[in-house]
């Protein structure tokens, strides 16, 4: 195979798993799609304006720009988000999408008001706006992860979003697929009038519309049932990696010129087009023995997609392996997000110490605070092996508390401008998969001279108070450290001291420890600690934080094979509590710090409010189900999820479904420089409420720490302060945000990937749910005992009929199902919001899909 060009661009943001397609003419054109034409071929999609008149109609506002977000469900579906933060503006179909991919920066032009899409008043189409790409900040969440995924940095696994479309076609060619594409050409210039005959619902299972406008003529219609429309004229940015993995096959028109130079490459992904690709890439004997590569995973990269062609064209990299095994499939994902997994350089690896054992020089010693005495020891989860942060905290004569959160002082080997910051700052981030870690820097600093491990002398950045027992901050300190952890407690061990604080524990209950500290010394610094947290977080929640606790999917591996043998929700508790609180207070800390020192310079982290119109969606919802929440702030929005539930497993079911649809308005949190927005206002963390926030605790594992760590040293006077500019220090902060969603979607798809196999291997597996959506002919649930989003679909269930209707504003569904035996009657089954069902996962015909069915209730209910 030629891997001639087989390096991916490591800058982008990828997408989910899904399927393909292929561009759509408009109705105008499809009329000449068949007829001869001379010379070149009739256009399918619109040529992209010129940058100069791109740049003219953003100045002038005729222009929009945005992140292109494609629904994952219905991939003909796009949206970039209004500038005034109302609803979406939606872009129908592949032709308006003009070959743009998923997370790129597009510039829209609106259509015509009379091409603005109607919106259904029944809401049966709400699902489209959300791409269920979780994007809930981590601020928000609980901050550990187990297996190997890191502390601070929790993720909300989404998983498996199944998109419902038949992959047969992909080997029909060309001009099989626009025949088949006819029905779908109601996009840039169809009647409204005939849109809407085409939108309705036949038959017995019409939806009742009992509200809202009864024309379809948008011109006719107020803003508040429209949605406006809107074509892409231009790429700004290529945010999407390109690659893509996927399957190849024949192209079917033997006899074409093409069948001899090109096979078809069929995406997973259904939000990426199918791509020609040369035979030359393919394996030698796929021509002779095509069905042998069937089931074989390839990445493809795009290089073209030229305005005439309904398919993109592009070059295969690599053959993975088989479909559905993980190895190949973890692989394709790092490749389709741009994750850098190559081994380190010899250039990188120069930058590291070369003497071995590395040691502590006096000179450096000289330079700081010596802490290796003090009772100093770090949390994490068991299986971590880069440990950037300790805690300490000792007993003042005055009865307060000295506490200390002290982090590995990365920046040290980290030197700027050097082969090893280059690298790390293009990673920008590690990426925690459930069986491994693709670290930002390499092994010899993420485990060893920067990881603080016990009983290791280690350089330190440290922020020492002086507290009240109930936490109030008496003072405060900044500086480089050197400590020596003298224990590697893991969450566990914590936990366990906090739920038995009588009980000394035998050294055979705790890994080594330090000869200089005692068990009992170890047990009280961390019982101090959780009292102080305990109040901390109370004060946060009291000062109106948020916290959106959703569930975080864990697996136990088999260690001969890698496969999972059983998988759990994870629990985050009082352990976890202890030193999230720590952290936040030492991130706000620093924060602080270095906006005073460098106020044009300084590397924060804000959080927008939600977004205005799913806020006011969300709020529609839970007047319709009769829940008063108080939307007006983050902490009356916590304070309404925290009260208005009851501690019975209904209640509970109630809670996790509210916290997944309140995570859908919430925005991400980025990284900024405060030099390139001048109005303070919107520095603002939302979900923590606090007017400056930043990363500081985890040097190890994200580069937006690192520099951080620099800014904090320059403001102390121990290094010269920043040579970047404000717009290289945004410009890194850009990239630091994709970078850490595109580790977020790899977190959660490595997720998907482990429970569809472990449905595969285990399955079929029984779970009670609860309903989140109710559809037409289709509703969602979340299914509680594993923590993932399904939709069930009516025609998939044994039915004698189903009804859909609106009672009052509520959706329902009324399942009548087959009887068991002959002379029993149908037994109806009522399906709305917050109704619990059995069900049970089973996987599907594909090698990763699994579908959930609702069990059938039993007749004498």
């Amino acid at each position: 195979m030629n891997n001639s060009d087989s390096r991916i661009n490591p800058r982008q943001l990828g997408t989910p798993r899904g399927g393909s397609y292929a561009g759509v003419p408009t109705s105008g054109e499809r009329r000449n799609l068949n007829k001869p034409t001379r010379g070149r071929k009739k256009s399918i999609f619109e040529a992209y304006m010129s940058k100069e008149d791109v740049s003219a109609g953003l100045k002038r506002g005729e222009l929009i720009q945005g992140p292109l977000r494609i629904n994952p469900k219905k991939y003909h579906e796009a949206f970039i988000p209004s500038p005034d933060g109302t609803r979406d503006i939606f872009i129908d179909g592949v032709v308006a999408r003009n070959r743009a991919l998923n997370c790129d920066i597009v510039v829209v032009k609106l259509l015509p008001r009379d091409q603005w899409k109607v919106i259904k008043p029944d809401g049966s189409d709400k699902e489209t706006e959300v791409t269920h790409e979780s994007d809930v900040p981590e601020d928000m969440l609980g901050t550990c992860i187990p297996q190997e995924t890191a502390k601070g940095d929790a993720q909300s696994p989404d998983v498996i979003i199944e998109a419902q479309f038949d992959d047969n076609d992909a080997e029909h060619g060309q001009d099989h697929l626009q025949d088949m594409l006819t029905d779908d050409i109601k996009k840039l210039s169809l009647d409204t009038g005939e849109k809407g005959k085409a939108a309705g619902v036949t038959g017995v299972h019409r939806a009742k519309q009992d509200d809202g406008p009864k024309v379809n003529d948008p011109r006719l219609l107020p803003d508040e049932f429209l949605q406006r429309t809107a074509k892409v004229v231009y790429i700004l940015e290529k945010k999407h990696s390109r690659a893509a993995t996927g399957f190849i096959k024949l192209l079917a028109d033997r006899n074409s010129e093409l069948f001899k130079r090109c096979a078809m490459f069929s995406p997973v992904d259904h939000r990426v087009p199918r791509v020609y690709v040369p035979l030359a890439d393919c394996p030698p004997d796929f021509v002779t023995k095509p069905e042998a590569y069937s089931q074989m995973l390839f990445i493809c990269r795009i290089v073209d997609w030229k305005e005439d062609s309904n398919f993109a064209s592009g070059q295969l990299c690599k053959s993975l392996g088989q479909a559905g095994e993980i190895e190949p499939e973890s692989e394709g994902i790092l490749t389709e997000y741009g994750v850098d997994f190559s081994d380190f350089s010899p250039e990188v690896l120069e930058c590291l110490p070369q003497n071995l054992p590395w040691i502590i020089s006096p000179g450096e010693l000289a330079k700081r605070r010596d802490l290796r005495k003090e009772c100093i020891f770090t949390i994490d989860p068991s299986t971590a092996r880069d440990l950037d942060d300790a805690l300490s905290c000792k007993q003042l004569p005055d009865g307060n508390l000295e506490v200390g959160v002290h982090i590995a002082d990365v920046s040290y080997f980290v030197p700027e401008e050097t082969a090893l910051d280059k690298v790390a700052s293009e990673r920008a981030t590690s990426v925690y998969l459930v069986q491994k870690v693709i670290p930002m820097l390499p092994r010899l600093l993420c485990e060893e001279l920067c990881s603080l491990n016990p009983m290791r002398d280690r350089l330190t950045f440290s922020v020492i108070w002086k507290l009240t027992p109930e936490g109030k901050i008496l003072d405060e300190w900044f500086g480089r450290t050197v400590i020596c952890s003298c224990v590697k407690l893991s969450y566990d061990h914590a936990q366990s001291m906090i739920d038995s604080p009588g009980k000394v524990l035998s050294p055979e209950e705790l890994p080594p420890v330090s000869p200089q500290h005692s068990i009992a010394e170890i047990q009280e610094a961390v019982l101090n600690l959780h009292r102080v947290a305990q109040r901390l977080r109370k004060q946060r929640f009291t000062e109106g934080a948020l916290h959106l606790d959703q569930m975080k999917l864990s697996f136990t591996l088999d260690q001969e094979s890698g496969m999972p043998q059983g998988c759990y929700i994870y629990q985050y508790r009082d352990s976890n509590k202890l030193v999230e609180e720590f952290m936040l207070l030492a991130n706000m800390a620093v924060a602080h710090q270095i906006y005073r020192s460098f106020p044009k310079q300084a590397f924060l982290r804000r959080h927008p409010p939600p977004q205005t119109k799913l806020l006011k969606d969300l709020m529609d919802f839970c007047n319709q189900v009769g829940l008063d929440i108080d939307f007006s702030s983050a902490g009356t929005l916590h304070k309404s999820l925290s009260e208005t539930f009851g501690a019975d497993q209904y209640s509970r079911a109630r809670k996790e479904v509210l916290t997944y649809m309140f995570s859908r308005p919430m925005q991400m949190a980025l990284y900024f420089c405060t030099g390139v927005l001048e109005d303070e206002t919107l520095f603002h963390h939302y979900a923590l409420n606090v007017p400056f926030y930043t990363h500081f605790t985890s040097p190890i594992r994200r580069y937006a720490d690192i520099i951080v760590h620099r800014l904090l040293s320059a403001s102390l006077g121990a290094r010269a302060p920043l040579k970047m500019e404000k717009e290289a220090i945004q410009k890194q902060a850009d990239h630091c945000n994709d970078r850490k969603m595109a580790s977020k979607r790899v977190q959660e798809l490595s997720a998907d990937l482990f429970f569809s196999v472990f449905v595969r291997e285990c399955g079929p597996l029984e779970s009670e749910a609860m309903v989140m959506g109710v559809l037409s002919k289709a509703f969602d649930v979340l299914v509680l005992k594993f923590g993932v989003q399904k939709r069930i679909y009516c025609n998939a269930l044994p039915l004698v009929d189903f009804r859909y209707q609106k009672v009052g504003k509520k959706p329902e569904l009324t399942l009548l199902w087959e009887p068991e035996e002959l002379e029993e009657e149908s037994v109806p089954q009522v399906i709305t919001i917050f109704t619990l069902v059995e069900v049970v996962l089973t996987a599907d015909g594909g090698p990763l899909k699994y579908s959930a069915l609702l069990k059938r209730p039993s007749s004498d209910k």
